[in-house]
């Protein structure tokens, strides 16, 4: 197995063809919403979020994540230096909005249906997802609102950061934080002469493959492979080989789950959440096993 040139193919982006399939299901989505009346006057964006969006898609990773975010208002929390303060201390008002979450939901699944048909609309707990055949390209559609994180007041300014919230079927929440991941990501990327983004699309591609091959059961999300390789230091990437960064990404994520690992101080791309704390869906564990099947597969010594 010549693995140097198995990473070379691994590391390439998706070719102009798919980058074109993914446009025209995004504006597929869009036509959709925009012809259904009930929405017609609401204040909502969409845009692409997701691997797709952060150019860390491969081309075995076909679902397109694209979010409909509410604007008409806003929720919060106030942390860190802000924390049980009264929401005076920002000027955060109630909002006269009285469109609820459920009506916004619904009409984003009635404009679906009516542009795609009943049986292409798939609800699940957090996205609507409508199967490929129907779009140029299976997406999912992430109803959202627009969140602030306030953490502080600098010279009588509130400081805040902005991102989304989502509400999962369950009735809880989850917050995240596209444009800065986008950002942290694509600032990682230059710094490391686009090796970054290039490992992040081979590690993916490892693990697909140790997934078909029966060597791991557990697939973790694509997300969680994109931070997993943000923690590793610019230092480690740069190699006069594909293969020797490979083994440097390994290594690092590796000896960082051991049980005296650093772990537990590893951050999302965003830089604003940490990576294992919060009852994440995926266990320092989980990403031992990974980097441990993918040294052996690549044959490390």
């Amino acid at each position: 197995m010549d693995w140097e040139q198995w990473l070379r193919q691994s590391v390439k982006r998706p070719s102009d063809h798919e980058d074109g399939k993914r446009e025209r299901t995004e504006e597929q989505i869009r036509a959709a919403l925009r012809a259904h009346e009930p929405l017609r006057d609401r204040d909502y964006v969409v845009y692409a979020k997701g691997s797709y969006a952060n150019n860390t898609n491969v081309r075995l990773d076909y679902d397109v994540d694209v979010a409909v975010e509410y604007k008409g208002y806003f929720y919060y929390d106030l942390e860190f230096d802000l924390k049980d303060q009264p929401k005076s201390a920002v000027d955060i008002v109630d909002s006269t909005d009285s469109y609820t979450r459920n009506e916004f939901k619904r009409d984003i699944q009635d404009a679906l249906v009516e542009a795609f048909g009943e049986s292409a609309v798939n609800p699940g707990r957090i996205a609507l997802r409508v199967r490929e055949k129907k779009t140029t390209l299976p997406a999912d559609i992430v109803p959202c609102w627009e969140y602030r994180r306030y953490d502080r007041i600098e010279n009588g300014v509130p400081v805040y950061h902005q991102g989304t919230r989502v509400y999962p079927s369950s009735g809880d929440h989850i917050n995240n934080y596209p444009a800065q991941q986008l950002e942290n990501g694509t600032n990682k990327n230059n710094r490391t002469k686009r090796r970054y983004k290039r490992m992040v699309r081979a590690l993916k591609r490892l693990q697909t493959r140790l997934i078909e091959s029966g060597t791991l059961t557990d697939e973790l999300p694509s997300y969680l492979i994109e931070c997993l390789v943000y923690n590793v230091p610019d230092g480690d990437f740069g190699h006069p080989t594909y293969k020797a960064d490979m083994r440097a990404v390994l290594a690092f994520i590796f000896n960082g789950t051991l049980p005296s690992g650093d772990w537990n101080d590893w951050e999302e791309v965003n830089g604003l959440k940490y990576l294992f704390r919060g009852n994440p869906s995926w266990t320092h564990e989980q990403v031992h096993d990974l980097a441990d099947a993918a040294w052996d597969e690549i044959g490390f010594e």
